[in-house]
């Protein structure tokens, strides 16, 4: 089987502000139609990977390509990208066509074309009755649309989408999430995106690359990274509640080896007739399910359980873990380790 064609591909690429590194000799990949999301928390440098492939800011070291051009001193308007940005960065004055056109009136594309191709992009993100209003006029999930119908409408090489569903109401950014991964089958072009929210990197990425300090820690499939986290942090970050964080198996009935630290997701903590016994601290009712907080000897445990079920603060339970949904971490690294 041949192997994908890299669309996008940064090659130990650093950037300093300062004499502070945001990003540090990052290696990575976009693959040719791909959606690849980066993840991380606040102050990572994701957001900085974005605008060194952008061309918005210039990197300390390294080398950007897109497809076999090194883009990495190129100016933006050189590289064929096109940007969504959080803000949305719509003009107030114009009209939804006016702003969606806006980039190809400015390279004298011919009033005829700019007219189809708005159109076409109108369509495929279903704002077409939304032209002849101003951003306005328009709710934050409209003005959303007329922002990716301009990102569209330039035909770019790679699509970089920076936080872009941040500003919508939790229901809005559903039904918004969905239909951009929708539009992204459509359409099959190449994006790279760009969020701190794990359920869009879940949902949305064929692939994550999960960040830190500037560093990669982990790019894989969402499966991948929810599974088989590569170190303490991504088992951490990825998950709501976090993954239970253990000093030793030995709390819980585990033999593990010596050095090691077990991660448990709330998913997996089972409550039942067997095993060690805990001592329920706290009931988070979450709708159909409840997430008991539990004391287990000097150790604390979150369990993701049904609602349903009668707990109080103050009860004796018996939790017990299964080995295959247990995973183990270097207590000093923070590294994955395997089981003996």
């Amino acid at each position: 089987m041949a192997r994908p064609v890299s669309l996008v591909r940064l090659e130990r690429v650093s950037k300093e502000y300062d004499g502070v590194s945001a990003v540090r000799e990052l290696d990575l990949e976009v693959v040719d139609g791909e959606l690849l999301v980066v993840l991380g928390p606040s102050g990572c440098g994701k957001s900085t990977v974005l605008r060194l492939v952008a061309g918005l800011e210039e990197a300390t070291a390294g080398r950007i390509l897109i497809g076999e051009r090194d883009v990495t001193r190129l100016s933006p308007g050189r590289r064929n990208v096109s940007m969504v940005f959080q803000s949305y960065a719509l003009f107030p004055h114009l009209t939804a066509a006016e702003n969606i056109g806006f980039g190809l009136v400015v390279r004298e594309v011919r009033r005829a074309e700019v007219r189809e191709r708005v159109a076409r992009a109108a369509a495929l993100v279903d704002c077409a009755h939304l032209l002849a209003r101003r951003p306005a006029q328009l709710s934050g999930g409209e003005r959303q649309r007329i922002a990716l119908a301009r990102a569209l409408v330039r035909e770019p090489d790679v699509f970089l989408l920076d936080e872009p569903l941040s500003n919508l109401d939790a229901e809005l950014r559903a039904q918004t999430r969905a239909e951009l991964k929708l539009l992204h089958a459509r359409v099959g072009a190449t994006m790279l995106y760009v969020t701190h929210d794990q359920i869009e990197a879940l949902t949305l990425g064929q692939r994550i690359a999960v960040l830190r300090d500037g560093e990669l820690q982990q790019l894989g499939t969402p499966n991948q990274i929810w599974r088989e986290p590569a170190n303490r942090f991504v088992g951490r970050f990825v998950g709501s509640p976090a993954m239970n964080i253990l000093s030793s198996g030995t709390a819980v009935g585990l033999d593990t080896p010596p050095g090691a630290e077990v991660g448990i997701r709330p998913e997996h903590v089972m409550l039942g007739e067997t095993g060690v016994e805990a001592t329920v601290m706290l009931v988070e009712p979450i709708g159909s399910e409840a997430l008991v907080h539990l004391r287990v000897a000097e150790a604390a445990l979150v369990a993701r359980a049904p609602a349903d079920a009668p707990r109080s603060v103050g009860d004796t339970l018996r939790v017990s873990l299964s080995r295959e949904h247990v995973h183990l971490f270097d207590a000093g690294t923070g590294e994955r380790l395997p089981w003996s």
